[in-house]
């Protein structure tokens, strides 16, 4: 019998964010035995890419894809995205799902086989209240694809949606470290209802976590989007917050630990 400590957890931030998020979590997890990586994104955490200079959806979830592509054979992986991370692991999941032992979904965006992945955004874009950015900046970036949407998430904006469960020391390194970030909801690949298929990401394990006390991505919103991608087991974190790698790190360990021991 495989044990988790067989299996290799790659964790992929959310938007704005970096591996560096993840630090509460890859320090238990390690401390337990386990083998975590969590990884920077193009252009995000200390990647020395520009968001200008990355070109598209899958160039930003390069690290990602080169990460799963250069795992070696036998070794199986265990994908965790939180929130945007959770269309690279998609992506991940589709081009390599024989690497993938199971993909986690924490308070992610998870898309659904039949339609284009940027859905999921439109429909959080759709369900917020007007004013729900507060004071982020958002801007238009100039690049060679023309011109791109990024946006600079607000410190207001983190105290009282994002990291408002979190110790107080997280939300002011968040201030310290956030880059501008962007959902690519231009690219191509965001609209393409193909992406998806059956064969490839429907194969492959899925667990949604559910941040029960999350005030941007909502547990209605969670649940949602649980409903409309069939096959997903559920596991919930309660008092977590949208950085429950912040707010709970214990409570997420050991549910990753849990879904890494029981998928070969």
């Amino acid at each position: 019998m495989e044990s988790s400590r067989d299996k290799h957890l790659i964790l992929v931030h959310g938007l704005s964010h970096g591996a560096w998020c993840w630090y509460k979590v890859v320090a238990r997890l390690r401390a337990a035995g386990h083998r975590a990586t969590a990884l920077d994104m193009a252009a995000s955490g200390v990647h020395p890419a520009r968001l200008h200079e990355v070109a598209s959806f899958e160039e930003y979830s390069r690290p990602l894809l080169d990460a799963v592509a250069a795992a070696p054979d036998g070794e199986r992986l265990v994908l965790v995205g939180h929130s945007l991370g959770g269309l690279s692991v998609a992506l991940a999941m589709e081009r390599f799902p024989g690497k993938v032992a199971a993909a986690v979904f924490l308070a992610a965006s998870m898309p659904r086989i039949g339609s284009h992945m940027g859905i999921t955004i439109q429909e959080f874009m759709e369900t917020i209240e007007p004013g729900f950015f507060m004071d982020s900046e958002t801007m238009l970036l100039n690049t060679e694809q023309g011109p791109r949407a990024a946006v600079l998430l607000g410190p207001n904006l983190l105290a009282a949606r994002v990291y408002d469960r979190s110790p107080t020391e997280d939300l002011e390194l968040a201030k310290l470290l956030l880059r501008p970030g962007s959902q690519f909801m231009d690219d191509p690949m965001m609209k393409d209802e193909t992406l998806l298929t059956d064969g490839n990401y429907g194969s492959v394990n899925r667990v949604f976590v559910i941040a029960k006390a999350d005030s941007s991505t909502t547990e209605e919103m969670q649940r949602r989007m649980v409903d409309l991608s069939p096959g997903a087991e559920v596991e919930e974190i309660a008092g977590a917050d949208h950085m429950a790698m912040m707010s709970k790190p214990k409570e997420l360990c050991d549910v990753l630990v849990k879904i890494a021991n029981k998928y070969d």
